[in-house]
């Protein structure tokens, strides 16, 4: 429960507030730069929120904006936060961009969201298909006293009623994102597979969909010490960190009987995202030699080898390989794809379209040097490999989709649901060098 909602700049200015319940004078807000000052000189790592004189403050930081929210009641400290979290969300897709410019130019729309995602406080709609039905940026819609939806009043307050499709089709894609960490030996140092469920529903009516996954990784009935979900794979447990469901999947029957049961929201959403701390090998490998042939001359040779089955194919492989600042005059010779010279950022950017499991390419550079060295330029080529890829009909951890049924008892039509698997290279996919 929030008394107060803000929006303050980087100076600790209030920009626009939404007093929901007025037992929080206004002036409480001014103390919160001064505050926010002494946390940070106490303390290296400032907690998002703190109490003061018996008020609450709770923050989270957008661009150039505080987003702060005061109570003084002893509130769900996670779900104010969580509430901030989606309001940032919403005015984001209402405005592309929310920033200190964007608040002053739309404040209208934003006291009217404010009015509708809460209540005396208490989170209401959170939604931003359900909001964008009655609440619009064109000021002449404005004007116009707008009905709300049924969703906002029902139980699925997610879905609206009535829609109406011609065609009706369910996509689905299994996307996991892989980062490690590989020593210049091979060795993995640090690996983990971010995985989600991601969905487009253009489905009519009020539809329940039942997701059942594949024997060989399931749900075990029972979680461990820490609370964390279990899923077994080939009768090794691994443990899922972090699952997190869409609101729309009925909780009580996932942990009866580990049922995905739920009726989509409309239009894109994702169900369901996990992530997984366990050793994976490198799917793709880059065995990297740089060697100094004379001082004003630099040779790199490098190999990459997929080490998944031949049966799958990597699309738009990019390794990004370092080279010295001061590196000039490059000569490149590979067995598949392009290499080009990036200058500005200090790499050469090995490209290949297509790259069939369990083959092996090489590359070969060689680049100038000039006769006074830069001793941070070298410090710089110790930077690691980095590596991109995308591999469709592809799983790391082995999850597979075993069946999507779509029942609508009413209207009983007939429906198309469709399912992908795709992984890709995390934001930290590494290879070290060599020293």
């Amino acid at each position: 429960m929030a008394s107060a909602v803000f929006f303050l700049d980087l100076k600790g200015k209030p920009l626009l507030s939404r007093n929901y319940r007025g037992d929080i004078p206004m002036s409480a807000v001014e103390k919160f730069p001064m505050l926010l000052l002494d946390a940070e000189e106490e303390s290296s790592v400032v907690p998002p929120c703190f109490s003061h004189e018996g008020v609450n403050y709770l923050y989270i930081i957008h661009n150039n904006l505080y987003i702060l929210a005061l109570t003084k009641r002893n509130s769900n400290a996670a779900e104010i936060l969580l509430f901030l979290h989606r309001v940032v969300k919403v005015l984001t897709e209402y405005f592309k961009e929310l920033e200190e410019e964007s608040i002053r130019d739309n404040f209208v729309v934003i006291y009217e969201l404010l009015d509708e995602m809460m209540d005396f406080g208490y989170p209401q709609t959170t939604d931003t298909k359900i909001l964008q039905e009655y609440i619009t940026q064109e000021s002449h819609a404005l004007e116009v006293q707008a009905r709300p939806p049924v969703a906002v009043t029902n139980a699925v307050s997610w879905r609206g009623e009535g829609i109406m499709y011609r065609k009706n089709e369910a996509f689905l894609d299994v996307v996991e994102s892989v980062n490690l960490l590989v020593s210049p030996t091979g060795q993995v140092l640090r690996s983990e597979i971010l995985g989600s469920v991601q969905m487009k529903c253009y489905l009519s009516g009020m539809p329940e969909l039942r997701l059942g996954l594949n024997d060989k990784v399931i749900f075990d009935h029972q979680s461990n010490t820490t609370g964390q979900s279990v899923m077994t794979r080939g009768g090794k447990a691994i443990e899922m960190e972090d699952v997190k469901f869409h609101q729309c999947v009925r909780l009580s029957r996932f942990e009866n009987d580990r049922t995905i049961s739920f009726i989509p929201p409309d239009g894109e959403f994702e169900l369901m995202s996990y992530r997984l701390n366990t050793s994976v090998k490198p799917l793709i490998w880059v065995d990297c030699k740089i060697v100094n042939f004379s001082s004003s001359r630099i040779e790199i040779v490098a190999k990459a080898r997929a080490q998944f089955k031949k049966r799958s194919t990597a699309n738009n492989v990019e390794i990004k390989i370092p080279v010295p600042d001061d590196a000039d005059s490059p000569k490149f010779k590979t067995t598949a794809g392009n290499v080009k010279w990036h200058p500005e950022d200090s790499c050469i950017i090995w490209k290949i379209k297509q790259f069939g499991g369990t083959r092996e390419f090489s590359m070969r550079t060689e680049l100038g040097l000039p006769s006074v060295k830069d001793t941070d330029s070298y410090a710089k080529l110790k930077r690691p490999i980095s590596v991109n890829f995308t591999i469709p009909y592809f799983t790391t951890s082995g999850i597979q989709v075993r069946y999507l049924k779509i029942i609508e008892p009413k209207l009983q039509y007939q429906s198309y649901p469709w399912v992908r698997y795709i992984t890709k290279s995390g934001p930290d996919y590494t290879i070290r060098l060599a020293n």
